[in-house]
């Protein structure tokens, strides 16, 4: 899947006024759920715009798919994907973030991908792991690393999508279970509850010295990913993240 670059529009009138009334100090927040803490973590101290997931109606039982709160039966990321509000209404504003996880505390956290915040490259997990362990043997830093039990997501430093089709014109063939998550695409954090299973880390943001969230360049990456995918089996059109 390629995404499709997008804008997002600042919050409506009924968020700002609730951004009003519950506006507190930033990074001041008590320890609450896993989600909780993953939404106002990304927003406030990591400044990543994030927005509450459509969650799942059901869980997948033995012979069930899981089925998505969207209730479509065509839906391709059960429980991982903005419903309501849309991908646009992602914000770093805590006030906005508390209020959508305290009324809904079962939310899959939404990371909006793209823009000031990280792009994302996803592969199937076999490949994902394959491809940490090539780094791993040619020191080359990998940055944080999201999985679910069938598709690991690389973060990387945000790209134009310019850049991308010039880094994907110089190679030979990207497979198209390497998937591309840029301006006005989305990607679970941990704690999140998708039809693939739960969101986690499989590599943690790390700080550079300076202090920054450290994040690689697409470019530093690419061919390893590439690789490696071409090397797994496509299970076909449909995501499984």
């Amino acid at each position: 899947m390629r995404e499709i670059p997008g804008r997002r529009r600042s919050l409506r009138p009924w968020a700002q006024l609730w951004s009003r009334r519950f506006r507190t100090r930033p990074g001041r927040y008590p320890q609450g759920s896993e989600l909780w803490n993953t939404a106002l973590t990304a927003a406030t101290e990591w400044q990543w715009p994030v927005v509450p997931g459509a969650a799942l109606a059901s869980c997948a039982g033995r012979g069930e798919a899981a089925v998505c709160a969207c209730r479509d039966p065509e839906c391709v990321v059960p429980g991982a994907h903005p419903f309501d509000p849309v991908l646009l209404a992602a914000t770093t504003d805590e006030a906005m973030v508390r209020w959508w996880w305290t009324n809904r505390p079962d939310a899959p956290v939404i990371l909006a991908t793209g823009g000031t915040a990280p792009c994302a490259l996803s592969l199937p997990a076999v490949a994902g792991a394959r491809a940490l362990a090539a780094f791993e043997r040619t020191g080359v830093r990998p940055g944080p690393v999201l999985a679910t039990p069938t598709r690991f997501s690389v973060l990387v430093e945000p790209y134009a999508l310019e850049e991308l089709g010039e880094l994907l014109y110089a190679q030979d063939w990207v497979p198209s279970s390497l998937r591309f998550h840029g301006e006005g695409g989305y990607v679970a954090l941990p704690g999140s509850v998708t039809g693939a299973g739960k969101v986690r880390w499989e590599r943690e943001p790390e700080r550079d010295a300076r202090g920054r969230l450290w994040l690689p360049r697409l470019e530093t990456l690419l061919d390893v990913l590439v690789r490696e995918s071409a090397a797994t089996p496509d299970t076909g059109s449909r995501l499984s993240y």
